[in-house]
């Protein structure tokens, strides 16, 4: 899986979420962020299908297809680079899924303690 210069939660190189489906802000499989993602795309999650009824009522319709924007949309055990607010959000409603601390990138800390993020943690895809 692609690498990124910019480091995890965990301190070390930023690992890949996702090929298939492809994720990221800039599509290249890392929850890499830069200037022009306001969202901060920076959270690798495994989508559930309780999260994602959640995000939907959010107004973040994430597991309808959108050929126009060539994505295909999600399913439980999909891995995507959330939002760091919006799973910020399902944590507080109790509904937040699993995420990857070596493919979550370390901005996320900002708002939430490396604890709180390893009590989520699953194993990465290339362990």
């Amino acid at each position: 899986m692609r690498r990124s210069r910019s480091r995890n939660v965990l301190g070390t190189a930023l690992q890949a979420c996702s090929l298939d489906p492809m994720t990221g802000y800039f599509r290249d499989g890392c929850c890499e962020t830069g200037p022009s993602d306001r969202g901060r795309h920076i959270v690798c999650a495994v989508m559930t299908d309780e999260f994602l009824a959640f995000s939907k009522g959010q107004g973040n319709d994430l597991s309808t297809p959108r050929p126009e924007f060539r994505f295909l949309g999600l399913k439980a055990g999909d891995r995507w680079c959330l939002c760091l607010e919006r799973w910020r959000e399902a944590y507080k409603a109790d509904c937040a899924p699993q995420i990857v601390l070596e493919a979550t990138h370390e901005i996320a800390l900002e708002r939430l303690e490396l604890s709180t993020l390893r009590a989520f943690a699953v194993e990465p895809l290339d362990s």
